[in-house]
């Protein structure tokens, strides 16, 4: 087993039944990003700090320096001491011009689709985090990601609400308290991205 995901299974044994959903949910990245693909995130309120947590570590370094290879830091000059490796991930939390006009003059619950609609291709991924699976704009997000060839990966509580069955890898933590489901989401998407730098950027 992977070093970071057996970690995780050792500080949190609650989350024991979900090894082969996270390990499901890495190759699903992994496959997507050796094949020049991205991720996309969202969530609300807690979640959508989780999204912007998770973009965060996907897009410098996490636990290793990502160091650029030579050839590529002499294309930026004296910049490219200072650049990183990354892994290209969106977060779809922000972008409040868009996302005001949108709820403004279209639909509020279409906020997220119209985004990944936008940025989406066949063979992205989008990581959809809700702590009761039943998010509207959440659910519509992924009915449009699904459509466009995306794989959706869930990160929800113990039910799983509706992406329990919607999402392609449904990662459903154990609890039903909104702020436990949330305590338990943040160590799995560390692993996570800690296996993905790894797979990328390791020695």
């Amino acid at each position: 087993m992977n070093k970071h995901l057996s970690g995780l299974m050792e500080r949190y044994p609650v989350l024991k039944p979900l090894r082969d959903e996270i390990m499901n949910a890495f190759d699903a990245l992994t496959q997507s990003y050796r094949n020049d693909g991205k991720l996309l995130v969202c969530g609300n309120g807690g979640s959508a700090a989780d999204a912007d947590h998770i973009v965060g570590e996907l897009m410098k370094g996490f636990y290793l320096k990502r160091e650029l290879d030579s050839n590529v830091k002499q294309k930026f000059g004296s910049l490219g001491d200072k650049l990183q490796g990354a892994l290209p991930a969106i977060s779809l939390t922000h972008h409040t011009a868009l996302s005001t006009a949108f709820q403004n003059d279209v639909d509020p619950s279409l906020i997220y689709a119209q985004q990944v609609f936008g940025y989406g291709k066949c063979g992205d991924v989008l990581f959809a985090i809700s702590t009761s699976g039943n998010s509207l704009n959440i659910i519509n997000a992924i009915k449009i990601a699904k459509a466009s060839g995306l794989v959706t990966i869930g990160l929800t509580g113990r039910s799983g609400g509706e992406m329990m069955d919607l999402c392609d890898i449904c990662i459903n933590v154990p609890s039903d308290i909104t702020a436990e489901v949330q305590e338990l989401h943040l160590p799995v998407y560390h692993t996570l991205c800690a296996m993905l730098e790894e797979e990328f950027f390791g020695i």
